[in-house]
């Protein structure tokens, strides 16, 4: 399943930034890109996204996106990269983590794809200043 969901996150590289959006090539923002591989691999979303600001859950110092891929992801307990894992990445120290990647290669050139404002989706290097921002990977292997 891995190099499918490399595949199909792929697919979406050259889409537009657009927040609260999950439209191939119409617009996506990160969580919108990984609702949008979800759709492709395992189907139907498990459920309804409620409307997000920019500050999403930073008032309140909320994990709201961690505990959302906890709920819906298989949390990969390893900690080793792997092709096709959900990175979740915390932007600033302190912050909530609200950032969302998925690894695309896992070599000495590592990447990862994700949805970037000013960027759209785009296939980055998993340079050592994201890896440090990285807070949890996952799958979206189910059960």
């Amino acid at each position: 399943m891995s190099v499918q969901v490399v595949d199909i996150a792929r697919s979406w590289i050259g889409t537009p930034y657009l927040h609260q959006a999950s439209v191939k090539g119409g617009g996506c923002d990160c969580l919108g890109l990984v609702r949008g591989v979800w759709r492709e691999v395992i189907g139907a979303e498990p459920e309804q996204i409620p409307r997000y600001s920019a500050d999403w859950s930073e008032p309140q110092g909320v994990e709201v996106l961690y505990q959302a891929a906890s709920r819906h992801l298989r949390a990969a307990h390893d900690q080793l990269d792997a092709p096709g894992q959900v990175v979740l990445f915390r932007m600033r120290d302190g912050a909530v983590a609200k950032h969302l990647g998925i690894l695309a290669r896992c070599d000495i050139q590592p990447s990862f794809v994700h949805a970037y404002s000013g960027h759209g989706v785009v296939e980055s290097p998993l340079s050592t200043p994201w890896r440090r921002r990285i807070v949890a990977r996952f799958t979206f292997a189910q059960g």
